[in-house]
């Protein structure tokens, strides 16, 4: 084999090599054929495939590579070349492969090698081939038309550039020409003058030259940006510049890229269009003054106050005389006021910026001492009324909002309140608790408290967020100043985020608080009232201080020492700052020991001497036993096991405890037992379970009203998210139940009612709370304070107003962080709790006692009297004044107090033969 030959046969790719044909028995290496000159392969085009012409001397066609389809690929094609001079060593070579052949038993055609046995196949090959060569002509045509229209425009561009680049050295060379003829001039004038040639007088040539200069410059520093910039991709250096510099692998155009940048320098610079319009101010007045000085006889620093004028007033151009000046001034004039509009936007922009900015409350609070609140729910206009209350004997605080809602709408919720804020600033702003930018906005490392409100989501979402908002605290650098009050939805989450928080984090879990009050008020009715006033600052209130003049005294002497208020109880520093409510009165006050007192405010109370207390005997009368009561739940709750829970410490054992609701009886089992509660151990109540809709009458008719002691109508788990159809359905369902027990009035059983009663036969007050015309006590949940109203129409017993203590309560704790242990204890169903007690157990019938003597005498049962309600008043008075003056009581009266719970009758025994004993110890 031939050079020539092996050199083809390695230019063949390895997918594209010769292949044998099926008919031959051994294999042999293809013949090689030859190639076509140019004029040769047009003859064969033009012959067609029917009529190609064949050369004796080259007898085939080989083709070297394909014709492209593009053009822009013609220059890189073999041009063809005569076999016996060997392969073209200059081009690579690529085999075309023809499609294969429907026939199986046709011969395969691989590049330009055809077998021996089809010379029909190298007829057609020829034909294809010249067809190819046709049309690739015609492209070839094309792109030489393509690249001498390029060539035209780069010679002009370099033809422009040259002539560009010449006129500046050409013009400084005029300049320099007309400063040298200037001088020879003034030498002349210098020579006419001292030979008395002009008679004085000196002849005026002008600076002709100059100007003309200073025109020609103008108009090129004018036109020759515009110039570039449209022409600006087409400069061959521009050209190399962008190819090497590729966003992306792709090549963007110069303009664009520069656009881009002009976008982004004014989007990040805030400053960056007033510079531009600073300089295009400059540049104005400079050329304007350069091309007045070239049109006018004024001179140059003359011209360029004469632009000054004329951009600052447009009207100043009228006394213009001259085409040249005229059309100067006036475009100078027309830059002007294109630049003061712009100005104007700019500046009418900035101030729109900035008031929408104070309007969407984006603006930093500068404040100290304040109260942040973050977060927005229907507590707030409560929280805010209860804030602005503590305030007062200040004159009035600052409290920030910062919410995800609209400023002004915030503003015009909270102007809906209606309510006299005392001196107290509102500030709403918008923005995310979550984010530190917006806390900072509100200075919250400033603030002495900080109360993160639950939002309108289920709990778990809602203490979620809750979560992170105290992550969100706990990362300010600062740090903060004042402690975090959580507003939480379920006590089960409750542990994390104080793990989360630390010491600073006040937990306040609504949901648990409203159900133990509940509780609480159906066993001992009227005492929602009296735990509006404790928690609300309209009346008294708890506070904690340190008093150093009562170092020394024990509890008993204490107790009596303030005027003004009632003592409860002693933070002991000893213990960590331990708060003992209800303490023993032998205990003395140590150095460090504060005092918890119920006052009207922080700054009305001192201590004062002892005053004297009247000894005498008094009733020695033991709580009433305990007897099974009959309770119903209508509704379910999503902490109903902890209710259960409490109704368990509380009740008698044989008290039944039914539950109404939709939810089937398997599915409460399961919900129970996941809450953490075994039923199987409960020992004082038994549960009745009853499925049905508690605000269809049919199913209200099935169960026995007329006999529960009890019933506490709650907000339906499935409606807690929306506050409206909750209270709707609780009103619904107390008008129901009131409706259905007043028609079965005469066949009511009264014996639980006198089983009840039997420990309050004297107290006319509790009775009438109890009976509620001759009705059993109605609990109802409500959420919106607006719904109140409705409900003291409806007649009912007693009622919770769930969201305004709720706010009551976050208020105190956020004035006083210590106050929250103090209602923890409270709201437990073990420990101290506050009840009502009747006036039986501490006088008799029209005694005449101050009320310091009742005050002693609750201590002879561990008991501290906190105030008291008379049989004919409409509510009951907390830390009453003038506690020094008797007055007469009445047997109707009750007493609300602070006592020890829930006692053994060991205990009770013990109480009773102390206080039979202790006859006028003070």
């Amino acid at each position: 084999m031939s050079k020539s030959n092996e050199e083809e046969e390695d230019s063949l790719p390895p997918n594209q090599s010769t292949k044998p044909s099926s008919s031959s028995s051994s294999q042999r290496p293809p013949l090689l054929t030859k190639s076509k000159t140019l004029t040769e392969l047009r003859t064969t085009a033009a012959a067609g495939p029917g009529g190609a012409e064949t050369n004796p001397l080259f007898s085939t066609v080989r083709r070297i590579k394909t014709l492209p389809t593009s053009a822009s690929y013609f220059s890189d094609r073999d041009y063809v070349c005569p076999s016996f001079l060997g392969a073209y060593p200059n081009r690579t070579r690529v085999q075309h492969v023809k499609p294969r052949s429907a026939n199986p038993d046709r011969p395969t055609v691989v590049g330009d090698v055809k077998s021996a046995a089809s010379p029909e196949n190298s007829m057609d090959s020829d034909s294809e081939t010249g067809k190819l060569l046709v049309s690739s002509a015609s492209l070839v045509s094309q792109q030489g038309a393509r690249r001498t229209r390029g060539f035209n425009h780069s010679l002009i561009l370099y033809l422009l550039s040259f002539t560009c680049i010449l006129s500046v050295p050409y013009a400084a060379y005029l300049q320099n020409r007309v400063a040298k003829f200037q001088e020879e001039k003034s030498n002349l004038c210098c020579l006419c003058v001292d030979n008395h040639i002009f008679n004085g007088s000196t002849p005026h040539f002008g600076n002709a030259n100059i100007r003309t200069v200073a025109l020609y410059t103008v108009v090129f520093t004018i036109f020759m940006p515009f110039m570039f910039y449209k022409y600006l991709d087409r400069l061959p250096p521009i050209k190399r510049l962008s190819k090497s510099t590729k966003i992306n692998k792709e090549e963007v155009p110069l303009k664009k890229r520069v656009a881009y940048m002009v976008d982004v320098c004014f989007s990040i610079y805030p400053y960056a269009k007033l510079l531009a319009l600073f300089f295009a101010t400059i540049f104005l007045i400079g050329f304007g003054g350069l091309a007045l000085y070239a049109v006018s006889e004024s001179s140059f620093t003359e011209a360029l106050w004469l632009a000054w004028t004329f951009v600052a007033d447009s009207g100043n151009h009228a006394d213009r005389v001259g085409t040249g000046p005229r059309i100067v001034s006036v475009s100078i004039s027309s830059g002007g006021m294109l630049i003061f509009a712009m100005m104007l936007g700019l500046i009418s922009d900035a101030i729109s910026e900035k008031m929408d900015s104070l309007r969407k409350g984006k603006s930093e609070v500068i404040e100290r001492d304040h109260i942040l609140i973050l977060g927005w729910s229907d507590k707030l206009g409560s929280l805010l009324k209860q804030l602005a209350i503590a305030n007062k004997s200040i004159g009035g605080g600052v409290i920030v909002v910062l919410a995800e809602r609209d400023k002004e709408e915030m503003e015009i919720d909270i102007g809906k309140l209606e309510f006299d804020f005392m001196g107290t600033s509102v500030i709403c702003r918008s923005g995310s608790p979550l984010i530190l930018a917006d806390l900072k906005k509100v200075s919250v490392s400033k603030a002495r408290a900080i109360i993160v409100l639950a939002s309108h989501e289920n709990a778990d979402q809602s203490d979620a967020r809750a979560l992170r908002v105290v992550l969100s605290l706990t990362g300010v650098k600062e740090g903060l100043r004042g402690h975090v009050v959580v507003e939480m939805s379920d006590i089960d989450n409750e542990p994390l985020v104080k793990l989360v928080g630390g010491d600073l984090i006040e937990t306040v879990v609504a949901h648990d608080v409203i159900g133990r009050l509940m509780i609480k008020c159906a066993l001992q009715p009227g005492l929602a009232q009296i735990w509006e006033d404790i928690l609300g600052f309209e009346n008294a209130e708890f506070y904690i201080k340190r008093w150093p003049e009562l170092d020394g005294l024990r509890f008993k002497d204490v107790l009596i020492s303030f005027p003004d208020a009632i003592p409860c109880g002693i933070k002991v520093a000893a213990e960590g700052g331990k708060i003992d409510i209800n303490p023993d009165d032998d205990y003395e006050l140590k150095e460090g020991d504060e005092v918890l007192v119920i006052a009207e405010d922080d700054d009305t109370y001192a201590p004062d001497h002892l005053p004297e207390v009247r000894k005498g005997l008094f009733p020695k009368t033991a709580d009433p036993p305990k007897y099974p009561e009959k309770i119903l739940f209508c509704g379910w709750r999503r902490d109903i096991d902890d209710m259960i829970m409490v109704l368990e410490a509380f009740l008698a054992p044989g008290s039944q405890l039914w539950m109404f609701n939709e939810v089937p009886e398997k599915e409460r089992e399961k919900k129970l037992t996941d809450g953490g509660l075994d039923v199987s151990r409960l020992e004082n109540i038994k549960l009745v379970h009853r499925e049905g809709n508690a605000v269809i009458r049919r199913h209200l008719d099935n169960l026995p009203l007329e006999t529960f002691d009890s019933i506490l109508i709650l907000a339906d788990e499935s409606l807690e998210d929306s506050v409206v159809q909750a209270d709707s359905r609780s009103l619904a369902t107390l008008l129901l139940i009131r409706d259905i027990q007043s028609k079965r009035l005469p066949h009511k059983d009264t014996k639980s009612t006198t089983l009840r009663l039997s420990g309050f036969c004297h107290s006319s007050w509790i009775r009438e709370m109890q009976q509620a015309s001759d009705k059993s006590i109605i609990i109802s949940e409500i959420l919106d304070s607006r719904t109140r109203n409705l409900v003291s129409v409806s007649r009912i017993s007693d009622y919770v107003l769930s969201n305004e203590l709720v706010s009551m309560a976050l208020a105190m704790v956020a004035e006083d962080k210590q106050i929250n242990r103090v209602l923890e204890e409270l709201f437990a169903e073990e420990g101290n709790e506050m009840c009502i007690k009747p006036a039986e157990f501490y006088l008799f019938d029209q005694e005449e006692l101050c009320f310091y003597d009742i005050m002693i005498r609750g201590r002879q049962r561990q008991e501290i009297v906190i105030g008291y309600r008379t049989a004919n008043a409409e509510c009951a008075i907390i830390n009453p004044p003038q506690k020094s003056e008797p007055r007469k009581w009445a047997i109707d009266d009750a007493f609300v107090v602070i006592s020890s719970g829930v006692k053994s009758s060991l205990q009770e025994s013990y109480l009773v033969n102390v206080a039979k004993e202790s006859e006028g110890s003070y």
